[in-house]
């Protein structure tokens, strides 16, 4: 791990790699504030790459997509575990075998174009069976895929999301398909190639040589947690999946390095923030302006300062073992700091 300029974050890393959905942009909209920090990067030649658990588009697709919205993004750039799961079947495969798809029409062309022959049904005997969200996939296709999954054939996930986010809150991702299979087969996927795993994470440091890489992502159990795997450091922002709830309860694995509200704390000094707060008293998680106090009623928050602040400060306390339940606010300030943390009650 290494630390960051005490003023901009992104000057002290050489390389960001940054997750898509909840992060850049929520289905099809950017992000505020998503265009402009990822523009600065590119003008200040900083490499940078998009690593996402999608399996419904394809690198070139995703390109289109970021530049559409305004987003600069090139397709050498980007890197999809539906392209990285293809590549892998092609390495353990024979050239032309046959492999039942479960997804998008994405992930059937990335097969195809790894030199396989992507199939529908369990009767053209796939050898392998390669499992990508996808927002048409029905029972049909999961009756193939067990199926053939029985008779033998090896079984790749893309990846294993729970939920996607969207403007209505987070809906069913790969993983709960998924999780219908490993419930009908009694077992796990041969393979998982998306977050957590390491592996797209090291592919993008390797691709451009960088050897202090920094993974900005919005869920603690893929992105966050991946990036630990991969031994790098992380900023969780809070636009997506995860909450500071979320992150109050996080397990060391998957504890990001720094938290900031959105993707303009790179640039912006003081908005993003290293958690937990590097000077915090573990009893009391007491630093700067802020402090976990208890006086009999439970734990209060007091003081003042900024909500990523008095974040950084709760975390100091509930990683330590301090207990939160029942947090209430010991001031007007910390009240309104707690609301805009979405903690409040």
């Amino acid at each position: 791990m290494t630390d960051a300029s005490p003023g901009r974050l992104a000057d002290g890393y050489d390389l960001v790699i940054f997750d898509l959905d909840g992060v850049v942009y929520l289905i099809d909209q950017p992000i505020a504030g998503a265009p402009e920090t990822v523009g600065r990067l590119h003008a200040e030649g900083k490499a940078l790459a998009y690593a996402t658990n999608n399996a419904s588009r394809r690198s070139s697709e995703v390109a289109d997509l970021l530049n559409g919205m305004g987003v600069a993004a090139r397709p050498e750039e980007v890197l999809t575990s539906a392209a990285a799961s293809a590549e892998l079947l092609a390495e353990r495969l024979p050239a032309g075998a046959p492999v039942l798809v479960v997804g998008a029409e994405a992930l059937r062309a990335e097969v195809r174009a790894a030199g396989l022959r992507p199939v529908g049904r369990a009767d053209e005997a796939p050898l392998a069976v390669v499992q990508g969200y996808g927002p048409q996939v029905g029972w049909a296709d999961l009756a193939e895929a067990s199926v053939a999954i029985r008779a033998g054939a090896l079984w790749v996930a893309t990846n294993t999301d729970r939920t996607l986010p969207s403007g209505r809150g987070p809906l069913p991702g790969n993983g709960s398909l998924v999780a219908v299979l490993r419930t009908a087969l009694e077992r796990d996927p041969d393979t998982v190639v998306g977050k957590p795993e390491p592996a797209l994470f090291a592919t993008a440091a390797h691709r451009v040589g960088a050897r202090r890489p920094l993974v900005v992502g919005d869920r603690l159990d893929t992105d966050i947690e991946g990036a630990a795997r991969a031994g790098m450091d992380s900023l969780l922002v809070l636009t997506g999946v995860s909450t500071a709830a979320d992150l109050l309860t996080a397990g060391p694995d998957r504890r990001p390095t720094y938290v900031a509200s959105d993707l303009t704390g790179l640039f912006a000094p003081g908005a993003a923030v290293r958690v937990p707060a590097r000077d915090a008293a573990p009893a009391t998680g007491a630093t700067g302006g802020w402090r976990v106090t208890d006086a009999g009623a439970g734990p209060a928050l007091t003081g003042t300062g900024g909500p990523l602040d008095a974040l950084a400060v709760l975390c100091a306390a509930a990683w330590s073992g301090r207990s939160l339940t029942g947090l209430r606010p010991g001031s007007d300030e910390a009240g309104a700091a707690l609301r805009a943390l979405g903690l409040a009650g």
